[in-house]
């Protein structure tokens, strides 16, 4: 190196690669299961697992089409592998042979989703998206959530509307509620969150780098179990970096969806 040259550094890892990666590991080891997710993240972080550690994920284009490549994301796929049309993508559902990461309006500890109103359901003092699929993607397939904004007003003691089906309410209904039920986990901008507690409650599982604790409990509308020991989501690998910066997001889409 010359005098006048000056060293380069890759940039810092940003929140919203830490949240890309801790959406990617929803779909470790999945094997050959359909992702479905819901949010510029998620389908970053999607792509991310296909690339690494979970080669045999299905990726679809959002439409009908089985995606044999993993195109950089808002581009067409280059090989299509497959044709998924709607029943089809039914079928997957009913069958638990897809995980999907959907977005929410509420959540309450127990893991209840609200997707539909705010307010009294009779009278919602706001419409929302309306209840979907999400009781038929809780109780039949894995279902993880997406945050981009950790909030009280997200993460509220009770959900105005159940849409998803939280732990309590499935045990509530019984076996054939609880068969298939699993929430594997919430990923916010704040840090990763599971179930994996003797009642079934939301618990912090990680941080990202810079949150604390403190933050966390703050930014949530009930209380939190959290462990003595917390510890922060993994940092990615350099190849990783690359994968999201330079073929999956290279328009840094992800950064409108996460405040750095």
């Amino acid at each position: 190196m010359s005098g006048t040259d000056t060293p380069t550094t890759a940039p810092a890892v940003t929140r919203a690669e830490y949240c890309v990666l801790a959406c990617a590991e929803a779909w470790r080891d999945a094997g050959e299961v359909l992702a479905s997710p819901m949010g510029t993240v998620p389908m970053i972080g999607a792509r991310l697992a296909r690339l690494t550690f979970a080669p045999d994920l299905l990726l679809t284009d959002g439409e009908a089409l089985l995606m044999g490549d993993v195109p950089a994301v808002g581009a067409p796929p280059g090989v299509v592998e497959g044709w998924l049309p709607y029943r089809q993508h039914l079928a997957l559902v009913a069958t638990g042979r897809r995980h999907v990461m959907m977005g929410a309006s509420q959540l309450d500890r127990h893991g209840n989703q609200n997707i539909s109103c705010i307010g009294d359901w009779r009278r919602p003092t706001r419409q929302l998206l309306g209840v979907r699929g999400a009781p038929v993607n809780t109780l039949n397939n894995p279902t993880s959530y997406w945050v981009p904004r950790h909030s009280p007003r997200v993460f509220v003691e009770r959900v105005d509307m159940v849409c998803g089906v939280g732990h309590d309410r499935a045990a509530a209904a019984g076996p054939s509620a609880t068969r298939y039920h699993r929430l594997p986990g919430v990923i916010t901008d704040l840090g990763v969150f599971d179930f994996e507690t003797p009642d079934r409650v939301m618990r912090l599982r990680s941080l990202h780098p810079g949150v604390t604790v403190e933050q966390v409990r703050e930014a949530t509308g009930f209380p939190l179990a959290v462990p003595e020991e917390v510890p922060y989501t993994r940092d990615p690998t350099a190849e990783e970096l690359r994968l999201i910066r330079e073929e999956i997001d290279p328009r840094g889409l992800r950064d409108r969806e996460v405040r750095a």
